[in-house]
């Protein structure tokens, strides 16, 4: 184990990883969620609204929406959770009891994410008004709430967990498979001697690093449309966006994993060790991306790990091209960070190579 300093280093890293990981980064019950407000009604009663969601420590406010087609967009981008939709002469119909309705529209893709904070929406709207409607306003607090209150939960109104979990399967999937079988492929050549026939040849870094990734970008695309077949027939997943657009993305991601893979092919010494640096990629991508726990509910550093990684903005795409009908200019916003890794990773992967050519 002295002389296998890597594997030591991954027998001890992974576990120190999940304590940390689990330990620290892990909430089921996420706050400080981001709301956007769109208001035509600035009274008391609407202020006093506002504040009573921030000290819930379930919401935070991060400003007002000119319009609902603007804050509507803002759901779709996932910059927001919730949109608070205060009508116009709130608390002026609050005061004559006629019951105004407030309008809290949540991103319920991944009902998890929410359940917590909808909940306490609900004790909001019982408990808000009963401090300012004492004296002659008293009348207003007996039986029902001074207001009502109409959640709707957009995308998946029924709260169903199959809509966010199939989807985000094809994320997994494609980063699990793709660095492995990169990451192995190549050490098992190099254990076996074929690679050194290869290095002979007057073929370039980037010429070998092509040829070795084409064949699994079409092993990635038979991944995604066996996922995307059963996620249809099956679990009757609802595909509202453009299924080519989604292939098209997919491209990007399944080239980022495979030149992952690739780099990890030139650090490991054999096949064991490839697939302990896969798993050690995957492991954070797993656990910091949003798929098993909400992105929102851990703490900031571990949303700034998240955001390094590629799946998280795959996971993103996925769900806002299949369940909100996103179109290509929501889908750039997460699309460049996986361009980007993807071109650092492929730099790396080419350039590493080329020092096993000497």
């Amino acid at each position: 184990m002295r002389r296998d300093r890597l594997t030591f280093g991954m027998m001890i890293g992974i576990p120190l990883m999940q304590i940390i990981v689990f330990g620290y980064a892990i909430n089921f019950d996420p706050k400080n969620l981001p709301v956007t407000v769109v208001s035509a009604d600035n009274s008391v009663f609407s202020r006093d609204l506002v504040y009573a969601m921030e000290n819930s420590g379930y919401f935070r406010i991060t400003g007002t929406a000119a319009s609902e087609k603007e804050a509507a967009r803002l759901l779709d981008l996932g910059d927001v959770q919730f949109i608070l939709n205060i009508p116009e002469n709130f608390g002026r119909k609050l005061l004559k009891g006629e019951r105004p309705t407030i309008l809290l529209e949540a991103d319920a893709t991944d009902p998890v994410a929410t359940g917590s904070a909808i909940a306490a929406m609900s004790v909001i709207a019982q408990e808000l008004f009963d401090r300012d409607l004492k004296g002659p306003l008293s009348h207003l607090q007996a039986g029902q709430p001074p207001f009502k209150l109409v959640i709707h939960k957009k995308y998946n109104p029924e709260g169903v967990t199959q809509y966010n979990i199939i989807p985000g399967l094809m994320g997994i999937v494609l980063t699990l498979t793709m660095v492995i079988i990169t990451g192995v492929a190549i050490t098992r050549e190099r254990e076996r001697g074929t690679m050194e026939n290869l290095l002979s040849t007057p073929v370039r870094p980037i010429e070998v690093i092509t040829g070795k990734i084409i064949p699994y970008i079409i092993i990635g695309y038979l991944q995604v449309t066996l996922i995307l077949l059963a996620a249809h027939y099956f679990f009757h997943i609802p595909m509202v966006g453009s299924v080519p657009l989604l292939l098209l993305v997919s491209l990007f991601f399944i080239v980022a994993n495979l030149s992952m893979g690739i780099t990890f092919s030139t650090i490991a010494k054999n096949q064991m060790q490839a697939m302990q640096m896969a798993f050690f990629f995957f492991l954070p991508s797993l656990m910091l991306s949003g798929f098993m726990f909400p992105f929102r509910g851990m703490p900031e550093w571990a949303q700034w790990i998240g955001s390094a990684l590629p799946l998280t903005y795959y996971l993103r795409i996925v769900r806002g091209i299949l369940l909100k009908g996103n179109g290509f200019s929501e889908v750039l916003v997460h699309l460049w960070p996986i361009a980007l890794f993807m071109s650092i990773a492929l730099t790396v992967a080419v350039g590493r190579y080329r020092e096993t050519l000497d």
